[in-house]
This record gives C-alpha cells, sequence and structure tokens, in this order.
C-alpha cells in the first residue's frame, strides 16, 4: 500500500466557528486607510515638498527646536510623574474603602469628559499670579502660569486617567492569596510589593504610561492658555504646527507633524517592546 503524499497548504486566516472573515477583513483594511493609513500617507508625503534640505531646514530651526523639546521633556516628565501618582491613586481606590471614594474614582474620568480648552482656562484661572494658588506661589518667587512648568501641569493633568484605568482592573485581578503567602514565609511589605505586586502590574502600568505620554506630546486646548506661547520658551510644537497652518505654509506643518509622528513612534514602540518583555517574563 502506497503513501500518498500529504501537502501543506500555507493558510493566512485561522479557521473560524464564525463565517464572514472575508467581509470583516475587507472592512477593517477600508475603515484603517480611509482613517488612519491615507492621513498618515498624506502626512508622510507632503513635506517632501520642499525637498530633503527643505525638510531639515523646517524641523531644525531654533524656533522648531525649542517647540519639540519642550513638547517631549514635558511629556515624557508629565508620564513619569503620573505613573507614580496613577499608581498611588489606583492602589488607594482598589485596596482601602473611605468616605467619598465613589467621587474620587469618578473624577478621575473627569480630564476624559472635559473639553480640554476649559480644563486649560480652568488651570490658567488658579495658576495665574492673580489666581488663588498662583499669588501664593507668586510671593515666593515661583511663576506657574506662563511657563514650562504650567505646561508641565496641563500635561499631568490629561495624562493621569490613562495610568489609573490601566493599573486599576489589574491590581483587583492580584491574588491576595499570594500576598498572604508571601506574607507567612517572612516577606516584608517592601518584598511583597517589589516581588509580588509590582511584576503583576508593571506591564499595564507601562502601557498607561505610554497612553499618558502620546496624549500629552499631542495635547494643544489645554496647554496653550497656561503656556503663554512664547516662542523659545513656552511654546508648545502642536501650536506651532498651528501657526504654520495659519501662514498657509502647509509643507512646512507637515514636516513638524512628521518630525513629533517619528520621535513618538520611536518612543511608543520602545515603550511596547518593553511591556512585551516583561509580560513574557510573568508568562515564563
Amino acid at each position: 500500500m502506497t503513501s500518498v503524499p500529504v501537502t501543506r497548504r500555507w493558510r493566512w486566516k485561522e479557521p473560524s466557528v464564525l463565517p464572514g472573515f472575508g467581509l470583516t477583513f475587507g472592512f477593517v483594511v477600508f475603515y484603517l486607510s480611509l482613517f488612519v493609513l491615507i492621513p498618515l500617507a498624506a502626512l508622510i508625503l507632503r513635506p517632501w515638498e520642499l525637498g530633503l534640505g527643505g525638510f531639515w531646514d523646517a524641523v531644525t530651526t531654533p524656533r522648531a527646536l525649542a517647540a519639540l523639546r519642550l513638547s517631549f521633556y514635558a511629556a515624557g516628565v508629565a508620564a513619569l510623574i503620573n505613573a507614580v501618582m496613577g499608581l498611588v491613586l489606583a492602589w488607594a481606590l482598589v485596596r482601602y474603602e473611605f468616605p467619598g471614594k465613589r467621587i474620587i474614582d469618578a473624577l478621575v474620568d473627569l480630564p476624559f469628559a472635559l473639553p480640554t480648552a476649559v480644563a486649560g482656562i480652568a488651570l490658567t484661572a488658579i495658576y495665574a499670579p492673580n489666581g488663588p494658588i498662583g499669588a501664593w506661589f507668586d510671593e515666593i518667587g515661583v511663576r506657574i502660569a506662563y511657563t514650562p512648568t504650567g505646561v508641565l501641569l496641563a500635561l499631568i493633568f490629561v495624562g493621569l486617567p490613562f495610568v489609573v484605568r490601566s493599573v486599576q482592573p489589574v491590581l483587583e485581578d492580584v491574588d491576595r492569596e499570594i500576598e498572604e503567602a508571601a506574607e507567612t514565609l517572612g516577606a516584608s511589605a517592601f518584598q511583597r510589593a517589589r516581588l509580588v505586586i509590582l511584576p503583576a502590574i508593571l506591564p499595564a502600568l507601562i502601557s498607561g504610561v505610554g497612553l499618558a505620554f502620546a496624549r500629552a506630546v499631542g495635547e494643544y486646548g489645554s496647554v496653550i492658555f497656561i503656556a503663554g506661547n512664547m516662542p523659545l520658551k513656552s511654546e508648545i510644537a502642536p501650536l506651532l504646527i498651528v501657526i504654520q497652518l495659519e501662514q498657509f505654509n502647509y509643507a512646512g506643518a507637515a514636516a513638524i507633524g512628521l518630525a513629533m509622528l517619528g520621535l513618538s513612534f520611536m518612543v511608543l514602540l520602545a515603550l511596547n517592546g518593553l511591556q512585551a518583555i516583561l509580560s513574557r517574563r510573568g508568562q515564563a
């Protein structure tokens, strides 16, 4: 009896009990192309109208470099601050019961629902030199509004919910029995936090930090009122793009946008790679 060779055909989709993969896949590609890929392609192609030299000149002017530096530096610092404070807030909401807990839990989502311009006006009114908090700081020689510090404050405000909402459900799923077992074996509170809790929540924390950074680096509405918008000092990159558009310099605006896209992609790619490594270690 001769054996019949079995030929393996390459499959580009996993079999499913649900029909309609071709239609669903086509809709996904069409949707992504319409709202993501085509706009990104336009952003990538438009700056090259200036040529390589023109593109380089547009993104390396002192004003553009200062705006990019402020946007990315402030977004990174705000994301790191939110990583610490967001973790503390998520821990308090998950592990403790206290009066007003539901109100605080709801207030965490306020930056999601509040229009960014309204948030910027509110922050400016509070932290301006004649505001209730800004006046106190002004007396000791510290100015918050109309400085890079005001930019940082606004970015912390808009990025905090991303960290809290990324970490909170993971903390709720952490098995308390593992912590109790570690405590029984003599582990201190610091050791339990470092060896039991932190490895479980670290991928989610990195994801939340990445989301907070991505939101902050492109933030516009909540920043322009409190920043002061002084070139080379407190001007952010999104505002510079808007200024270029108002001057009908579309290629120059796209060049700065492409620089922001490239830098953001590299940062988020590094964070996603770190998150994947930590997830694999946790599963090992």
